[in-house]
């Protein structure tokens, strides 16, 4: 669920909703002195001042020598008790690492939690291009990247017709699929332990290949690993090594 989305709660804090408008604009717009922050949030100049100099001695915001307000450590701290608390198997840094090493390319481990594609664990290469969404603890499309049409090829139809509704199907190149029906049947005849692959659907000119972690017996699937690669189409042997790979992390339950 988006931030914001449902109704108010009755015991909603309004202050703390201010404060937490403050810091997105700032996030997004860093440098911006007292009155216009106030004048982005709609709030008046006195509550403003009295926010903003709560958030910067708690060490959310930090007052510039000209005095203008970024974004202080206290967010990024806040952001790394984030990624801590992502799930991910014991063993996906070394196996995302060896899979990196047999290929060039860099690869991602991605899980799908509260309706959002995350990834939580790289292996970087220079042989992949870099993808500035790809990075620990960022949400990323699922309709129009390989890891998150894995991840939805394993969800029950009707959960993920009703996902892909809410979220919509936002054109990200002139490849992706915003047609709800093809996409469903594209993502319905994804068979258990193949690679889904797309084709500059997130960004023009790269590729990606994904594959599922099969889950333990009685388990939901939860994660799958992705590699990205400059260029239209994916060789099949990138395609079994990510196969494998997702395998090692799922115990072998699939082989290729």
């Amino acid at each position: 669920m988006e931030p914001g989305a449902g109704p108010l709660p009755a015991d909603f804090v309004q202050s703390v909703g201010r404060a937490m408008l403050i810091l997105e604009v700032v996030g997004r717009r860093p440098g911006l002195p007292v009155k216009a922050i106030a004048r982005r949030c709609s709030l008046n100049l006195s509550t403003t001042y009295h926010l903003v100099r709560t958030l910067a001695y708690e060490g959310y915001l930090v007052r510039l020598s000209n005095g203008t307000y970024v974004i202080g450590d206290a967010v990024a701290r806040r952001f790394h008790d984030l990624v801590a608390t992502l799930e991910r198997p014991p063993e996906a840094a070394v196996v995302l690492h060896q899979l990196t090493e047999r290929i060039g390319l860099s690869a991602y481990l991605g899980l799908l939690r509260d309706e959002r594609v995350t990834v939580v664990e790289v292996a970087e290469s220079p042989g992949s291009p870099y993808l500035e969404d790809f990075e620990v603890g960022l949400d990323i499309s699922a309709h129009a990247t390989a890891l998150g049409k894995a991840l939805l090829a394993a969800l029950p139809p009707r959960t993920r017709h009703d996902l892909l509704l809410e979220h919509g199907l936002r054109p990200f190149t002139a490849n992706t699929q915003t047609d709800l029906d093809r996409l469903e049947d594209e993502l319905s005849s994804v068979r258990p332990g193949a690679p889904v692959v797309e084709h500059g659907e997130f960004r023009d000119g790269v590729a990606c290949a994904a594959a599922l972690v099969p889950p333990a017996r009685g388990e939901e699937p939860t994660w799958a690993v992705v590699v990205a690669m400059r260029d239209d189409d994916v060789p099949s042997h990138i395609c079994r090594e990510v196969v494998l790979a997702a395998a090692d992390l799922g115990h072998g339950a699939y082989t290729p």
